[in-house]
């Protein structure tokens, strides 16, 4: 789960160190706000988007689904932060799909309450989410890549005969894992963002799930999560080694969270430098 209750402490650091501006991490809920500040997509196509729900072994899951309007594409699960499905993650998939995806954003705390569980989107403060995060496990994340990644194959715009992608964010870092370990056959890329609980020292932690998989990876380590656990990159480095698994593991010059657009410490330069990255590996492994 995230353990990174000190966002405004690092947006200071960060607008001291001049890698943040304060309009830069502006809370910025509407969707017109978000729009302004993700580039358009370039050659982007149109797009068909709706709101779901997934039947799964636990309940009935929220989700929100975008897809390029005509043909097939290479689905993507995207998992969001301890924040949820709010108008940031919907905008963030949207550019995805723009750029030929077929996106599907869910409610990871759906078993306990339907979108949005953040009343303030990301400016709730943490400790009020860590209760619906603490209801998640290694077991819950497993039973719900399966149902999602199902899901998306019963889609139409979901092309059958490419990889299937997954992203995760913060706390979605190790789900992302988990679904392509879960998934070994059918997911080809695997995306980590300032992910939380990367390794630990349980026989179940994410970064063991990299032998189960036949994935590519990208895994982006925020500079502050570096300079608390600086061996984590170490271990990711010579786990994806062992597995003679295809890694790019970086650290970015921004702060925990610094990729979606309504973060406190969103650092737009750093987030399009991610951003480019996704796209290489979905381009290189989803084609």
């Amino acid at each position: 789960m995230c353990d990174q209750d000190h966002f405004e402490k690092d947006r200071l650091e960060y607008e001291a160190r001049g890698l943040v501006t304060r309009r830069q991490f502006g809370t910025l809920m509407g969707g017109a706000g978000l729009a302004f500040l993700l580039p358009a997509v370039a050659n982007a196509v149109e797009v068909s988007e709706s709101e779901v729900t997934i039947t799964t072994p636990d309940g009935t899951a929220d989700a929100y689904f975008v897809h390029p309007a005509s043909g097939t594409a290479p689905g993507v699960l995207y998992w969001p932060d301890i924040f949820g499905l709010r108008p940031a993650a919907r905008q963030m998939a949207r550019r995805l799909a723009e750029s030929g995806y077929s996106v599907l954003v869910v409610n990871p705390f759906y078993r306990i309450q339907k979108a949005p569980t953040a009343p303030q989107g990301a400016q709730t403060p943490i400790p009020e989410l860590v209760p619906l995060a603490r209801t998640l496990s290694a077991a819950t994340h497993a039973t719900d890549a399966k149902a999602f990644v199902t899901w998306l194959d019963q889609q139409k715009s979901v092309a059958k005969n490419r990889k299937i992608g997954t992203q995760g964010y913060c706390m979605g870092g190790p789900m992302a894992f988990r679904t392509a370990a879960t998934m070994p056959g059918r997911v080809g890329a695997v995306a980590s963002f300032h992910g939380g609980g990367l390794v630990t020292d349980m026989p179940d932690s994410p970064h063991l799930q990299a032998s189960k998989t036949k994935a590519q990876f990208l895994i982006a380590i925020a500079d502050n999560d570096d300079k608390s656990r600086p061996g984590e990159k170490d271990v990711l480095k010579d786990t994806f080694g062992k597995a003679k698994l295809s890694a790019e593991i970086e650290v970015y010059m921004g702060a925990h969270g610094w990729c979606p657009p309504d973060s406190q410490v969103y650092n737009r330069e750093e987030s399009e430098r991610a951003w480019a990255r996704l796209l290489a590996l979905y381009g290189k492994a989803l084609a």
